[in-house]
């Protein structure tokens, strides 16, 4: 029935999480379960998961490798990920999305024509740690540079659809991330309760 390329989601949980006082964010519990899971769950048909960070709890055949140096940020986790990819399309995802779920990824996929499919949020920013990507359109975009790059910089020059999931009133919108102690404060109230 799934017609779609196969895929390998990339997770990037490496963050310092500073605004949050240092803590594992990924780990950091909203809606009864840790956000890591919570993204997990949203790939669960990948044929691989990678996540980018520290060692922490994941599933056994999910892989973790750790970025250069750790704590480098986006570009440096993609570099870290991209030589255990083999399947033709990346699912980027950050570690802290605590709404994002399986129907999102799909919608991604299915719009992927280009290079890549990313969603936009209601601020019409383009939010590149929620998108799917071809593999080889990543590898050619992570060219050597002289130096560090933001990652919407190493992606701006890929032609990439923008998605921009329909969310119903009342649910909270899958590009929700926990940046701050107020992010995961209203992360929690809107997933009904708080979590330690």
């Amino acid at each position: 029935m799934d017609q779609l390329p196969p895929y390998t989601a990339v997770v990037l949980a490496g963050g310092r999480a500073a605004r949050l006082g240092g803590q594992a964010k990924p780990q950091l519990r909203v809606g009864g379960r840790a956000m890591l899971a919570t993204v997990l769950a949203a790939v669960a048909d990948a044929e691989h998961r990678i996540v980018v960070g520290p060692p922490q709890p994941v599933p056994e055949d999910v892989v973790v490798v750790r970025e250069q140096p750790p704590g480098g940020g986006p570009v440096a986790a993609l570099r870290a990920a991209l030589p255990a990819v083999a399947d033709p399309v990346v699912a980027l995802l950050a570690g802290d999305l605590p709404f994002l779920t399986g129907g999102v990824v799909a919608e991604l996929r299915s719009a992927l024509t280009d290079d890549g499919a990313l969603v936009v949020d209601d601020g019409r920013r383009d939010q590149y740690l929620l998108g799917v990507w071809r593999t080889d359109a990543l590898r050619g975009a992570l060219r050597p540079t002289g130096g560090p790059m933001s990652l919407r910089r190493v992606l701006a020059p890929l032609t990439a659809s923008r998605l921009r999931p329909t969310v119903p009133p009342g649910t909270p919108p899958p590009w929700l991330d926990c940046d701050t102690p107020a992010d995961l404060a209203r992360a929690r109230a809107v997933a009904g309760g708080i979590d330690g």
